[in-house]
């Protein structure tokens, strides 16, 4: 994990600085080289900006997953990331046998517009391969109702594992994001009910992040979200991972500063190992819904340890495909990223990428 000791001054980026970022991400992917045979070494190995995207052409049919072809996407797509000669010991490089690993998925779209089953099934298989006990591993979201309508409870009972909501297990007392903005509380959040004051400013971090899981994979589509631009790595795990997150997310200035703040929390961005983008489907117009009808089949799946440069590229990618199909752009929400690189939580600037493509 890269460092957090920079100042950060709540201050948003300016949209001179956001427009140079747009057309980059797709002019790198054009100039990269697919690679075939051995893995490549890396240009930077020590680099966090280092992106890989591998690609199968067969990972989806008619836009729904094939299992067996993700199985083998997700195990090439980690094993020529970690530099391994296969998935068990790229797994094993990164989570030890003793790690309880929380896989963070992104469920309320549904299994065909959220992060996709088959994907995690082979993250799964991955992780037990390598020697991870199933009882060490837990799949986890903000809300239990939206782990079982998407499936993800059925993959629980197939490998054996926990599938676990973040509002279901509770909050950490001692854990909590504070800030000067307040919202009404809803059932679910840790003071609801409560009286007194301040209540209301602290957003609590959940029992699963602080108690439970030692070791975070963030598995997020390749999804829009109508004001942070992408629903990502820094979204996914800053807002699955508090309470208390009304106050922030219907506007742009206040996620601006609340998610990079709350993902350079030790207790959650710390913990995150790998950052994976579920880029089978690109849906570019919804959001929390599945529309299909909005989506373009890409076959990819993206890693790196930098989720700022995997957001900003995603963000990228899902314009691209808006204007394709002519839609028009979406406000530009690259002040969170630029906040987020602030902190040093990575790399907002895609022409620093460091991309690797393989097939």
């Amino acid at each position: 994990m890269v460092s957090r000791n920079a100042p950060f001054a709540h201050k948003l980026v300016g949209s001179a600085a956001i427009a140079l970022q747009i057309g980059v991400f797709a002019a790198a992917r054009a100039s990269s080289t697919s690679f075939a045979g051995p893995a490549p070494a890396a240009s930077q190995p020590n680099s966090n900006a280092r992106v890989l995207i591998a690609k199968r052409d067969d990972a989806t049919t008619a836009l729904n997953p094939n299992p067996a072809a993700v199985r083998e996407l997700v195990n090439l797509a980690i094993s020529r990331f970690e530099k391994k000669p296969d998935a068990a010991s790229a797994w094993r490089a990164l989570v030890k046998s003793n790690d309880v690993v929380g896989v963070k998925v992104f469920s309320s779209p549904g299994a065909n517009s959220g992060t996709r089953p088959s994907v995690v099934a082979a993250i799964v298989e991955g992780l037990l391969a390598a020697g991870t006990p199933s009882s060490n591993i837990v799949v986890w979201d903000k809300r239990l109702s939206d782990l079982r309508n998407s499936g993800f409870a059925d993959l629980g009972k197939q490998y054996n594992i926990r599938v676990e909501g973040a509002s279901e297990q509770g909050y950490d007392d001692d854990a909590s994001y504070t800030n000067s903005i307040m919202n009404t509380l809803v059932y679910g959040d840790h003071e609801f009910g409560k009286k007194g004051e301040g209540i209301g400013r602290r957003s609590f971090v959940s029992n699963i992040v602080t108690r439970e899981v030692t070791k975070i994979i963030c598995v997020s589509p390749l999804l829009n979200h109508n004001i942070a631009g992408v629903t990502g790595c820094l979204a996914s795990v800053a807002l699955g991972s508090v309470d208390n997150t009304m106050r922030f997310e219907g506007d742009l200035d206040r996620l601006a500063v609340s998610i990079p703040e709350i993902y350079a929390m030790e207790q959650v961005g710390d913990k995150v190992v790998l950052n994976i983008i579920d880029a089978l489907l690109c849906q570019y117009e919804g959001e929390r819904q599945s529309l299909l009808h909005y989506s373009t089949a890409l076959n990819e799946i993206w890693i790196s340890l930098d989720p700022v440069e995997l957001d900003v590229m995603c963000i990228q990618e899902l314009n691209r495909q808006r204007e394709a199909s002519g839609l028009p752009a979406p406000k530009s929400p690259l002040e969170i990223y630029k906040n987020a690189s602030a902190l040093e939580l990575g790399d907002s600037d895609p022409r620093d990428a460091k991309l690797e493509l393989v097939k």
